[in-house]
């Protein structure tokens, strides 16, 4: 019989792993995360994952629609802004734009995917949320790095001259 790995060692061995932190929005809230990943090329998928507790999933899984915003190294105060809770995400953050079926589209970021949902996957405590990417756009300068989340806090890594 396998044993599950308690939660604590769980979290401590992930805490090891570095992620690019995302902000996805669909119409009317938006939420930070790290879970964000390609899948498939052909067709173009991508996933997330959202927990069902959280105060963006009943959005989340209402929308056909979302939006991904890749962050930039200098962007810790939004990935901030949209990993509080309690407040008005959107409003807290202010600079975007409505984009397609509503969708808020946040300005400034490192690269952005307006994508269609085509699947939702019960996974635990969590939902995982298949994506086909249907537009996007990135900042030209390929010097751009993006924000981290690792053990436990924001970083970058720093290209050498």
């Amino acid at each position: 019989m396998t044993v599950a790995v308690a939660p604590d060692l769980f979290r401590q061995l992930l805490r090891r792993h570095a992620a690019a932190v995302v902000v996805i929005t669909a119409p009317g809230t938006g939420f930070t995360a790290t879970s964000f990943t390609s899948v498939s090329l052909d067709p173009p998928l991508v996933s997330f994952c959202l927990a069902k507790s959280a105060s963006a999933w009943p959005a989340i899984n209402a929308s056909d629609t979302v939006a991904v915003h890749v962050l930039g190294h200098d962007q810790e105060g939004v990935a901030r802004t949209f990993a509080t809770r309690g407040i008005d995400r959107l409003a807290a953050h202010g600079a975007w734009r409505e984009g397609p079926d509503g969708v808020p589209l946040l300005d400034g970021v490192l690269a952005r995917l307006v994508c269609r949902v085509v699947e939702r996957v019960t996974a635990g405590d969590h939902t995982i949320v298949l994506a086909s990417p249907l537009d996007g756009e990135h900042r030209a300068d390929e010097a751009d790095t993006p924000l981290l989340y690792h053990a436990g806090r924001y970083s970058f890594v720093r290209h050498a001259a």
